[in-house]
């Protein structure tokens, strides 16, 4: 039976988990019942952004920003309210009712590329295996040398282009416009007129989104003097470079057994190995590290342990070192990298938890993996895999093999200089001592050498204490936070009184403030028709999305609530009663400054004069007697 539009945004809401929604863009840690990580919409360099699975809301508590999770889908992805609904449908099966489907142009653009590609990729695929391409058997006999077979052939979905300009272009023009053609990657436009195939005389690996999806392709030269070796699709309306890795699709499922992830360079690294049992391998597509890659594998880690496996040559040694800096800049704030291992140190701490963990699987062969794998097997790379060295290990290592080069005492002040940054980033007292006697043992120094210069440094690196400025779009007034506090009074999670109870206490309240008065009557609206506190936030969120300010005193009402939960029936009443009390002295004093200020602009001589007068006074006199009985 077909959804009205309603049903399908309470269908959609209630498969959303807005953990798992948030976690696509931020590395959330857990804390009691809230899930805390790094403001995504402001530089945050401490953990104040809450998700609240209970409630389905996020909230930043430094720079306000808060909604549920399709306002998170919207604001991460810059997309409107029904776009995302629309997206989420087609997610999750459901149909779009007729009467709310907007131009269905960008969707369909989207879902035609899609198809363009898989059939791309399908297209490429039987060149290379049914030998139909000029250059098919080159790429078998390349492909051969690498040890890749007709099974990992198929398994990867390989295929060659042929060397002419337009056999795919051909192929696809049929039931695609060029428009498609071109957005998908797949064909240039010529300089002659016309369109050319974008890869021509080369191997072609399909890329896949996590999904599985065909999105993109990386092609490899085949001939001698071919350059570049490489050329990857561009990043387009279905794939973002920076967001995709290689091999996710197949890799995630080991990735959650294994409790860990191997980041390689190259898609013959992740071929060669997923095709040799390491199968929790991904590589980038092209580009370097970044951190939407690090934010999308920790979605499938929960212990966040990242083993870095690049060449092992200059640029490697550099890719490692970068890749290492992106992924302790996204887990920062959220708790100590892990910086000393059990099996080298004497000292038990398997008590504490860790941010993340990062490990360097670096053979002394000093070959790639996709190399190693083939030459010395896969059994030996995975002994390397047990025994890797922690990021800060590595670094240590890498640079204590280098002290024999620095001969003179400038050389080894020098020297030092580039180990105490490393030495500097251990948090724990007792491991960095450790730490400081095993370098100033292996330089045959004192080690109050290192200690004096580690001092120096953290005094010189003391990080300047930053105001905190809160993002406060309007002063509340204290009459506003009073409405404010008791419209939260609603969102209580397990209260013990009714919506319609509560309703009934504020029966005499007066809301004064625009949005506000909006808030009030939309709940007096919907308490008749939803059953709990998690249904209204929904229901509200929904009602608000065309009136942003609305929605954006929403998750200020659950924060307040937060204080209304727990207490008795007693406390409860009294919390409200206070609350109102202190509303209706915010408007009586209103009125006076409101009174005073015309009698300000009014004549002693005037008649009105003494009318005022005595209003003001009679004003004063209630006030008074109304602050003694309190």
């Amino acid at each position: 039976m077909a959804l009205t539009w309603d049903e399908l945004i309470r269908e959609i809401k209630s498969r959303l988990d807005i953990v798992d929604v948030v976690s696509e863009q931020v590395v959330l840690k857990k804390r009691g019942n809230t899930y805390w990580g790094l403001c995504p919409f402001h530089k945050d360099k401490n953990p104040s952004f809450a998700v609240t699975p209970s409630m389905g809301i996020y909230k930043c508590f430094s720079c306000g920003e808060g909604g549920d999770a399709i306002k998170f889908i919207m604001k991460t992805k810059n997309m409107e309210f029904r776009e995302v609904i629309e997206e989420l449908a087609e997610k999750f099966g459901l149909e779009v009712p007729k009467s709310h489907k907007s131009d269905a142009s960008y969707r369909e653009l989207k879902e035609q590329m899609l198809n363009a590609t898989a059939i791309a990729a399908e297209i490429y695929h039987d060149f290379l295996l049914r030998n139909k391409a000029e250059n098919s058997q080159m790429a078998i006999d390349y492909l051969s040398k690498r040890g890749i077979g007709s099974d990992i052939i198929k398994k990867f979905h390989l295929g060659v282009a042929p060397k002419g300009y337009s056999a795919l272009y051909d192929e696809l023009r049929k039931d695609f416009s060029n428009d498609v053609l071109e957005k998908a990657g797949l064909v240039l436009k010529s300089e002659k007129g016309g369109y050319i195939d974008r890869f021509r005389g080369r191997l072609i690996i399909p890329i896949r989104n996590e999904n599985g999806q065909y999105v993109a392709f990386g092609a490899r030269a085949l001939e001698s003097g071919q350059s570049p070796k490489y050329i990857n699709s561009s990043d387009s309306l279905i794939y973002n470079k920076s967001k995709i890795l290689y091999g996710l699709d197949t890799a995630k499922d080991a990735i959650k057994q294994e409790d860990a992830v191997v980041l390689m360079e190259g898609y013959f690294d992740v071929i060669s190995s997923q095709a040799h049992g390491i199968e929790n391998c991904v590589a980038s597509c092209g580009t370097a590290l970044t951190p939407d890659h690090v934010r999308l594998l920790s979605r499938y880690t929960k212990s966040r342990r990242i083993y870095l496996s690049f060449d092992t040559d200059g640029a490697g040694q550099k890719a490692t070192v970068k890749g290492a800096s992106v992924i302790k800049e996204v887990f920062a704030g959220l708790g100590n990298i892990k910086q000393f291992d059990e099996s080298y140190m004497p000292i038990s701490s398997s008590s504490e938890r860790y941010a993340c963990e990062i490990r360097v699987i670096a053979p002394p062969e000093g070959k790639d993996p996709d190399e190693f794998v083939r030459s010395v097997g896969a059994e030996a790379y995975k002994m390397y895999m047990q025994n890797a060295p922690l990021y800060i290990d590595f670094q240590i290592n890498s640079i204590l093999k280098q002290k024999d080069n620095y001969k003179t005492p400038q050389e080894k002040a020098q020297y030092i200089g580039t180990i105490i940054p490393v030495l500097a980033e251990i948090q724990n007292k007792i491991i960095r001592s450790e730490y400081v006697e095993m370098v100033a043992q292996a330089l045959g120094i004192e080690s109050d050498i290192i200690k004096t210069e580690l001092k120096s440094y953290d005094n010189a690196n003391i990080p300047k204490v930053e105001r905190i400025v809160k993002n406060v779009t309007k002063s509340n007034s204290v009459s506003q936070k009073a409405q404010k506090f008791l419209l939260s009074s609603f969102l209580v999670p397990d209260n013990q009184f009714s919506f319609t109870r509560i309703n009934e206490m504020m029966s005499d309240v007066t809301f004064d403030d625009e949005i506000l008065i909006i808030v009030k009557s939309t709940i007096d609206k919907l308490i008749c028709s939803v059953n709990n506190v998690k249904e209204l936030i929904e229901h509200l969120y929904t009602e608000f999305v065309d009136n942003p300010d609305a929605q954006a005193v929403l998750p200020e009402l659950v924060e307040h609530a937060q204080a209304l939960k727990g207490l008795n029936q007693e406390e409860f009443i009294n919390a409200i009663n206070e609350t109102i009390a202190k509303i209706n002295q915010c408007k009586h004093v209103e009125e006076v400054e409101h009174i005073k200020k015309i009698y300000k602009g009014i004549d002693d001589d005037d008649p009105e004069a003494l009318k005022i007068q005595i209003q003001l006074r009679d004003k004063i006199k209630k006030k008074r007697q109304k602050s003694e009985m309190n």
